[in-house]
């Protein structure tokens, strides 16, 4: 099932005082609706078990006052957080490395140099094909782990990881 989507221009990329690029592009707006798929597929289940629970003869009396807790805030989570997530996650492919943002309440903003990559991934899960998505992990030998972008169309993910390819091959350095 192809989907059609309308890509805003892209903002050329600011650079910070060290020379890397913010990051200024955002996911396929299609990663809202895959998190609130994944969300309500963990939310759903749990509501349901204490609904079915709550009625019966032997059911503790906190039951009741835990699902009218846990409800809202379930049906909350579902459905706001995806959206909170594509307004805060953002990435970037500059001329010299790969910048992403993430992050609940701590943003984290991460800088792989081209110098640095290792590998470079596509990952599509079910609910990803499903929902015509990717994501690209940029593999270094970092302790702080590997830079994963979820969220992106396919298309564009696999451009990304063979436009990355060439232009790391390109370099011609050993980044160790």
């Amino acid at each position: 099932m192809p989907h059609e989507t309308r890509q805003r221009p892209v903002p050329e990329p600011v650079p910070d005082a060290l020379g890397a690029p913010r990051p200024a592009r955002r996911l396929d707006r299609r990663a809202v609706y895959w998190w609130t798929t994944q969300n309500v597929l963990v939310v759903a289940p749990v509501l349901a078990a204490l609904a079915a629970l709550a009625p019966l003869p032997d059911a503790p009396s906190w039951l009741w006052p835990v699902f009218a807790v846990l409800c809202p805030l379930g049906v909350g989570y579902a459905l706001l957080t995806p959206w909170y997530r594509y307004r805060v996650h953002r990435w970037e492919a500059g001329d010299a490395a790969v910048c992403a943002v993430s992050g609940w309440f701590v943003r984290e903003w991460r800088v792989v140099p081209f110098t640095r990559i290792q590998t470079l991934d596509t990952k599509r899960g079910p609910l990803m094909q499903l929902f015509g998505l990717s994501a690209v992990t940029v593999t270094t030998a970092s302790a702080a782990g590997p830079v994963t972008i979820a969220g992106l169309d396919d298309t564009l993910a696999t451009e990304m990881v063979r436009d990355l390819t060439e232009r790391v091959r390109a370099l011609r350095e050993d980044g160790t």
